[in-house]
């Protein structure tokens, strides 16, 4: 079995990486000096946007996947009741603005989706891909940013997984469902804000149970020592759950403002497979998916066009500031062969589900449910339920089944 530890040390400020530091700030400035004289600037915001969601994921360590199997393997909930504040948050803000539907001169459409045996599927396959891939979306993009050899490998096996998914689609697609339902338009978004806080808080109070049956009382929530410990947190890491949750709430609510609809990740995935597939020749554009008018659209434009891929980007030189100023910016060029096959096979669940669901625990879970679409809650029921099959999977690769933290990240000595 792989040791992993559950906690991870961080480094003092006089351990800083200048030469990474410099590379990833220089990418971040210029990047949005690049986007912002050749496309617009909304590119150039949403560029950064990307880039500060990279530095609130790696100083967080806000992953969904390790938070999940914590909950079912240890009975620890602490991580998934950050995720339910987050959604709180976001929801409170969204549900108005999207009920206005524009903000200063910018239309504002939700993240709604049909429900059916696409998501479900979908979320199922992703959920076991988180497990054996060692991130979601978010965690794979923000661990290839902090230097993680191995998370590249599922980020290259993402890529191909989405590839794929857009090619059986259509054909999922003509599988039963309903068409989307969102709550916010089904009661009024008063009413339907007011139903999803109490099924969020219902679904804190769970955790709670679960928490305190298994192990008789709750984690203890790490303390700030005084404002120099919060600084020093701030800048170098480590962030407390509560202000990862806050602070990717308050960024998915900007991008709305910015691009006219929530965060997402994997369309970039997508895109980046069919241009990809492209340059080698393959003709997609003959592929159902590829002839829709926004994925054709897509296509035949440049990747500095599309929103998503432009914060992805960002998030990844994020992630870099962040583990370099941390002083864990260390790829590691050795993986394990067992370790190495499940970062291709989970890469390759992960891209599939995704595009199969309409999306991954951001672009359907997250930025669904704040959007007020039920597709987001079926989608964590059943990614919830591939994560369990991924826990039992685990052990095959040489993984342990329980619940350490973010397995990607094990490096350094424990605190």
């Amino acid at each position: 079995m792989v040791a992993i530890p559950s906690r991870i040390s961080w480094l003092t400020p006089g351990q800083t990486q200048a030469l990474p530091l410099i590379a990833a700030v220089l990418l971040l400035s210029g990047g949005a000096i690049y986007l912002g004289d050749s496309v617009s600037g909304r590119q150039s915001a949403l560029y950064l946007i990307g880039g500060a969601l990279g530095i609130t994921l790696y100083h967080a360590l806000f992953g969904f996947t390790g938070a999940y199997r914590r909950l079912i393997s240890d009975g620890r909930g602490s991580a998934v009741r950050a995720q339910l504040i987050m959604l709180a948050v976001a929801s409170v803000i969204f549900a108005p603005l999207l009920s206005a539907g524009s903000a200063f001169g910018q239309p504002l459409g939700p993240a709604l989706a049909p429900i059916g045996v696409s998501v479900m599927v979908g979320a199922f396959i992703f959920g076991i891909g988180m497990q054996l891939g060692g991130g979601c979306a978010s965690g794979t993009l923000f661990t290839v940013g902090g230097g993680s050899t191995r998370m590249t490998v599922t980020l290259i096996a993402f890529i191909a997984g989405s590839l794929a998914g857009s090619a059986h689609l259509p054909w999922w697609l003509g599988q039963p469902k309903i068409a989307s339902v969102s709550l916010y338009n089904e009661i009024g978004w008063p009413g339907g804000l007011a139903l999803q806080l109490v099924f969020i808080a219902a679904l804190a109070l769970i955790t709670i149970r679960i928490e305190r049956k298994r192990h008789g009382s709750l984690e203890k929530v790490e303390k700030i020592a005084g404002p120099a410990d919060a600084w020093r947190r701030l800048l170098f890491g480590r962030w407390p759950l509560l202000w990862g949750a806050v602070a990717l709430a308050l960024l998915n609510v900007t991008t709305l403002l910015v691009a006219g609809r929530p965060w997402g990740i994997t369309w970039g995935y997508t895109l980046w497979g069919g241009k990809i597939a492209e340059a080698a020749g393959l003709d997609i554009s003959a592929w159902r998916f590829w002839q829709w008018p926004y994925p054709a659209r897509s296509l035949a434009t440049g990747i500095e066009q599309d929103v998503t891929s432009v914060m992805n980007f960002g998030i990844i030189v994020g992630a870099g500031i962040a583990a370099s100023l941390a002083g864990r910016f260390a790829p590691l060029v050795k993986i394990p062969p067992r370790s190495l096959a499940a970062a291709l096979i989970g890469g390759l669940l992960l891209g599939y589900g995704a595009r199969l669901a309409f999306g991954c625990n951001i672009g359907a879970f997250f930025s669904g449910v704040v959007s007020g679409s039920l597709h987001g809650w079926v989608w964590l029921v059943f990614g919830l339920l591939g994560t369990v099959a991924g826990i039992y999977l685990r052990p095959l690769f040489g993984f342990e089944a329980g619940g350490n933290f973010l397995p990607e990240l094990r490096r350094r000595k424990t605190l």
